[in-house]
C-alpha cells in the first residue's frame, strides 16, 4: 500500500520563516556589536596588522569598520605580550602615520623598530596607532582605548588641519562612535557640544539586523582578509603613478573662514591637545609634524593646499607657546623634509623623508624615557 506524504503547505512554512527573522530582526537590537568585535582571529590563526585596518578596495585586503574592539583586536598591538625588555611606544596620529603609500616597513614605526633603539635600558618597541583622517579628538578617542595596553612613551604627531572646532567629528571614524565621544567629553572636560549634530545617534530602528548588516558583514570581511593578509602582507594598494601633491595654489587666504591671525585661537581645540598630552601617565612627545612647503604658483600666499601662511605661522606660535606654558615634549619639524620627499599629499612622505622624521625622534626618544 503507497505511503501518503504529509503536504507542506508553502504560505504556512512562509510565514512562520518570516515571522522568525521578523523576531530575529528585532532581537539583534540587543546585541552588542562592540563586544562582538573583540572576537578575533588575527593574533591567534593569523598575524596581527601592523596599522588599523583602513580601505575601500578588495585589492588592498582591507577595509574601513567603525568598531574600535575590531580594530585593536586585529592589530599586532594586542597579541604582542609586553616583556620586560620592551620599552612600548605608542605613535598617535593621521594617514601620515599610519603610512599612505608606505609598506608597513616604511612607516615611521617600521623605521623606528628598524634602528633597535634603546630607551632607559630597554628596547624600543613602537605601535602604529596612526588612522586615517585628520581630528585631534579621533586621536584622542584612539590613545583613549590604547592606553590599556601599557605604553612606556606616547607621540602625538599632528598638523593644524587637525585642529579646527569645526572639524573635529568630520573623521567617520569619530562620528560613528558617539557614546564613546561623550564619554570624552565629560572624562576630559572638552569644549566639544555632545549633541552635535555631526555625530551619529542610532534609533532603535538603526540597531536591527537588517539596519546593521552592512556592520555585521564587515566584522566578518575583515577576519576573512586575515588569510591574504597573512600571505601577502598587503594592505594597501600601491599605484605606480599618481598624482602627486599640489604645488601650483590657488591666491586664497582664507582658512576654515577666517583671514586673520587673531581669529584663529578661538577656532582650534586647543583643550583637545592638552587632553592628549596629559591622557597617558607617561612621557608623552608632541611632534608638529612634517610638511611640504611649496615653491609654485602662489607659493608666497600658501604654504601648500592646506594652509595659507598666515594661518600657519600662527598656528606654530600658539603651539610653541602652549608647549612652553606646560612644560611639554615639543619638537617643531615642520620643514625637515624637501618638497620632493612628498607623495601624493603636503602630509604624505616617501620612504626617504619618513627616515629623516625617523632620525629625529630615534634622537628624541632616548632624551625623554623614563
Amino acid at each position: 500500500m503507497e505511503q501518503k506524504h504529509p503536504s507542506i503547505n508553502l504560505f504556512r512554512l512562509l510565514l512562520k520563516a518570516g515571522i522568525l527573522f521578523a523576531l530575529f530582526n528585532f532581537a539583534f537590537v540587543f546585541v552588542n556589536l562592540e563586544a562582538l568585535g573583540r572576537l578575533s582571529l588575527y593574533n591567534r590563526l593569523f598575524p596581527g596588522r601592523e596599522r588599523f585596518p583602513f580601505g575601500e578596495t578588495r585589492a588592498s585586503y582591507n577595509l574601513s569598520l567603525y568598531n574600535l574592539n575590531a580594530m585593536f583586536a586585529s592589530h599586532v598591538l594586542t597579541g604582542a605580550e609586553k616583556s620586560s625588555d620592551e620599552y612600548r611606544v605608542l605613535l598617535i596620529g593621521d594617514s601620515s602615520v599610519w603610512g599612505t603609500l608606505l609598506t608597513p616597513e616604511q612607516t615611521l614605526a617600521g623605521q623606528l623598530n628598524a634602528r633597535a633603539l634603546a630607551a632607559c635600558g630597554r628596547t624600543v618597541r613602537a605601535y602604529n596607532l596612526g588612522y586615517p583622517t585628520i581630528s585631534l579628538t579621533k586621536d584622542l578617542m584612539l590613545l583613549d582605548q590604547a592606553l590599556a595596553y601599557q605604553p612606556d612613551m606616547v607621540i602625538v604627531l599632528t598638523t593644524l588641519e587637525a585642529f579646527p572646532l569645526d572639524k573635529q567629528f568630520e573623521s567617520p571614524l569619530a562620528a560613528n562612535n558617539a557614546e564613546r565621544i561623550r564619554h570624552l567629553i565629560t572624562n576630559y572636560q572638552l569644549p566639544l557640544e555632545p549633541n552635535d549634530p555631526a555625530l551619529i545617534h542610532p534609533s532603535k530602528r538603526d540597531q536591527t539586523f537588517l539596519s546593521r548588516r552592512r556592520a555585521v558583514a564587515d566584522l566578518i570581511r575583515l577576519q576573512l582578509y586575515g588569510a591574504l593578509w597573512a600571505s601577502t602582507g598587503i594592505d594597501q594598494v600601491y599605484p605606480e603613478n599618481y598624482e602627486r601633491a599640489q604645488t601650483d595654489l590657488d591666491a586664497d587666504l582664507a582658512y576654515h573662514g577666517l583671514t586673520q591671525p587673531s581669529e584663529l585661537r578661538g577656532a582650534l581645540a586647543l583643550e583637545v591637545l592638552d587632553a592628549l598630552m596629559n591622557a597617558a601617565d607617561v612621557p608623552t612627545l608632541l611632534v608638529n609634524e612634517p610638511m611640504l612647503v611649496s615653491n609654485g604658483q602662489n607659493s608666497g600666499i600658501r604654504y601648500n593646499f592646506f594652509y595659507p601662511r598666515w594661518a600657519y605661522d600662527e598656528y606654530r606660535r600658539l603651539l610653541a607657546e602652549r608647549a612652553a606654558q606646560n612644560g611639554w615634549n615639543y619638537l617643531d619639524l615642520w620643514n625637515i623634509a624637501p618638497l620632493n620627499e612628498f607623495t601624493n599629499s603636503a602630509i604624505h612622505l616617501t620612504p626617504s623623508g619618513e627616515a629623516l622624521l625617523a632620525d629625529k625622534l630615534a634622537e628624541a626618544i632616548p632624551m625623554i624615557c623614563k
